[in-house]
């Protein structure tokens, strides 16, 4: 049984990453749905939450069907992530993670995300506030490190759980390399293998079938598999992962009816939650997923992207069910 803390994950929790502008409550009810174990908020300023900014409080939304769940936090003041860790901690999570792994300019450059991992003794420092500022388990989500050159991951698990995180979750590739590449694994499996570890170590990167979710599972040792970019527009990937798992065998992908029921749920969720302009708005990112691999889709794509009325996509829905109820995907 992985434990992070008294929470209880099973024997190989599946866990959704925090994506910005992916993840939040309206995507992360479809993905629980199908099967996703632990979620995550997306990551939040904690500078945006000190200024109460309105984008950055609604963050802090979470629901009782969605336990376990924690609330993921990035900045680069020590003071400021304290005060925040706090504020989230009202918020009612299970948990609190702090994002030492986002690559993106405008987060690193302001010496947050994985810009720590050029300042392992801030991260540590970091790290120590936001664990003596909650009563909660708190996590880490980090990179190997930030180059090439500076592959830090092993010291850093083991000074991290020093002060006190119960989890790691580690992504395969260093902050240079941003999302380009194949992900490595074999450091992630050192860290595993280090006697001195004694906390949960999840691993990330390019999960994207059952079949490499096992061979990775098996290869690296690691106690659960984080999903990020593979579940966006097919949440269905964490029940597939547990049935390939569990019986060697896999699920057949969905029906047309069941893409047009989840995408339905979302784009529904989406506008109760943002109001339907912007709920609109950011649901176009997830349509080409929903519908992957099927045949002449295309004008039945822009009208979903195009379209600012919800009344309207939902009649959209209802002949792309009619119009491809009788054919099958290409692809999974």
């Amino acid at each position: 049984m992985v434990k992070i803390g008294p929470i209880e994950l099973g024997e190989f929790p599946l866990l959704l990453a925090p994506m910005e502008d992916v993840s939040d409550p309206p995507f992360r009810a479809v993905c629980k749905e199908n099967g996703a174990d632990l979620m995550y908020t997306e990551f939040i300023s904690s500078e945006g939450l000190i200024r109460d900014a309105a984008k950055s409080v609604q963050k802090l939304d979470i629901f009782e069907y969605e336990r376990p769940i924690g609330i993921q936090l990035f900045g680069s003041d020590i003071e400021t992530m304290r005060s925040c860790a706090q504020i989230a901690t009202k918020a009612g999570p299970d948990l609190i993670d702090i994002n030492y792994g986002c690559p993106v300019k405008n987060v690193a450059c302001r010496g947050a995300g994985a810009a720590l991992l050029q300042d392992i003794p801030k991260m540590v420092k970091m790290t120590e506030a936001v664990v003596k500022a909650t009563h909660l388990p708190v996590t880490v989500k980090t990179r190997l490190g930030w180059d090439d050159s500076t592959k830090n991951i092993l010291d850093v698990a083991e000074r991290l759980q020093d002060i006190g995180i119960q989890a790691l979750t580690v992504h395969g590739r260093t902050r240079v390399q941003m999302y380009k590449g194949a992900a490595d694994w074999t450091l992630i499996a050192k860290v595993k293998e280090n006697p001195r570890i004694r906390i949960p170590i999840f691993g990330n990167g390019d999960i994207d079938s059952p079949q490499k979710a096992l061979e990775y599972k098996n290869r690296y040792g690691v106690d659960g598999i984080m999903v990020g970019r593979a579940s966006i527009g097919y949440p269905w990937i964490f029940n597939e992962i547990k049935h390939y798992l569990r019986t060697g065998e896999l699920l057949a992908p969905p029906t047309l009816p069941e893409r047009v029921e989840a995408c339905r749920k979302h784009l529904e969720f989406s506008v109760r939650w943002k109001g339907e302009i912007t709920g609109i708005f950011e649901m176009r990112r997830h349509y080409t997923n929903y519908f992957r691999g099927f045949n002449h889709f295309k004008p039945y794509r822009m009208r979903l992207v195009e379209s600012m009325s919800f009344q309207e996509l939902n009649s959209v829905l209802d002949e792309i069910a009619e119009v491809f109820s009788q054919t099958e995907a290409i692809t999974a």
